[in-house]
């Protein structure tokens, strides 16, 4: 990762020196080495799962292609490349053709806008929490189309359950966002980090770093929340139907947002590439890569350890506990906060409104 944003910040300077359309194409040309680059670390990523799964589960994971199967996540994408593509009958074949490539796009953009540091971020957007709320709000159209255009009842079950699991947690995702820029002050990533100097988000906003690691969990579908793909129920959800490159689109697409998902709740909750005491001495990229490793390697442990949840139970969790939790917690935390003098801790949103007398009636 560290590699991949080094290259790019070279890459972001020679792309102001022509006109528009060689921005453009450049534009391009970096996003296709980013994503070949980001989808490079993803194969490695799915091998430390099963090596996890396996020790966790007392069995040798992949251990034979390769040293130490090191080579498995290549032979596993040639194999996926070179399977044949099938078409079921009667499926609507734009959709069922445009789903799996709407959906790695999608996460591969996230990414794109994602602020490793300061130094090495390739698009820093003022608002740029909202832009990953967006794009992780969209990421439900690749689901949706893929299970009804497949015209199969299992896929379109996986779809409307996928759907619904994702704007469940999304409402709770998005109160959570509402609180952080408020703390912060401001909707840019990197402002958000820096106002995570002095202490990390996690500690005064701990109940809320619980449910936003939670709901990134429920948000990308993953165990213990992966009732869309359970296959005891549904086979195998809205990518039933697919096979060879269709389905490893999918696939690489899930493990882009598992990645993104624990960048995001680093530099939100863990300080980013802020270390105390350590920091001085490590590279800020050192620490932010670590930061994700170690959040990446939750997922990986969830997955292992949890049985899945039944479905009336995950709706249950998602709109009885989580939501009256972080909307009453929306009111609570700031203003209880700005009552004691620990709001704003870097003279945000409520300084500003407290200039105006928005909070004269205290």
């Amino acid at each position: 990762m560290i590699f991949v944003h080094l290259i790019f910040f070279y890459c972001g300077g020679l792309s102001t020196v022509s006109g528009i359309y060689f921005n453009f194409f450049f534009f391009f040309v970096q996003f296709l080495i980013f994503a070949l680059l980001l989808l490079l670390v993803v194969a490695f990523y799915t091998l430390l799962e099963r090596k996890v799964m396996g020790r966790v589960q007392r069995r040798e994971g992949p251990n034979v292609v390769g040293f130490e199967g090191l080579l498995q996540p290549i032979a596993d994408g040639f194999k996926l490349l070179i399977n044949e593509i099938i078409y079921p009958l009667f499926i609507s074949k734009p959709l069922f053709v445009v789903a799996p490539i709407l959906t790695l796009f999608l996460s591969l953009l996230a990414w794109y806008g994602f602020v490793f540091t300061p130094e090495y971020a390739l698009l820093d957007l003022q608002y740029g929490m909202l832009f990953f709320f967006i794009l992780s709000s969209f990421g439900v159209y690749g689901v949706i189309l893929a299970g009804w255009s497949s015209n199969s009842k299992y896929a379109f079950l996986g779809a409307i359950r996928s759907s619904a699991q994702m704007i469940s947690y999304e409402v709770a995702f998005g109160f959570i966002l509402i609180v952080i820029a408020i703390y912060a002050g401001s909707l840019n990533m990197t402002d958000i980090v820096f106002a995570q100097k002095d202490i990390w988000f996690c500690f005064p906003l701990a109940p809320f770093c619980v449910i936003f690691i939670i709901a990134t969990v429920a948000e990308t579908n993953r165990a213990p929340f992966d009732l869309p793909e359970a296959e005891s129920e549904i086979v195998a959800g809205y990518h039933i139907e697919y096979g060879g490159m269709p389905f490893s689109l999918f696939f690489l697409g899930e493990y882009l947002m598992m990645l993104l998902m624990s960048g995001l709740s680093a530099t939100f909750f863990l300080g980013g590439w802020f270390f105390p005491v350590v920091d001085s001495y490590l590279p800020a990229t050192f620490i932010m890569a670590f930061k994700i490793v170690c959040l990446a390697y939750l997922f990986l442990i969830l997955r292992a350890a949890l049985p899945r949840y039944r479905y009336d139970q995950l709706m249950e969790l998602g709109w009885l506990v989580f939501l009256p939790l972080t909307f009453g917690g929306l009111f609570f935390y700031p203003c209880f906060s700005y009552l004691i003098g620990a709001l704003p801790l870097t003279g945000g949103v409520f300084s500003l409104l407290s200039d105006y007398g928005a909070f004269s009636f205290f």
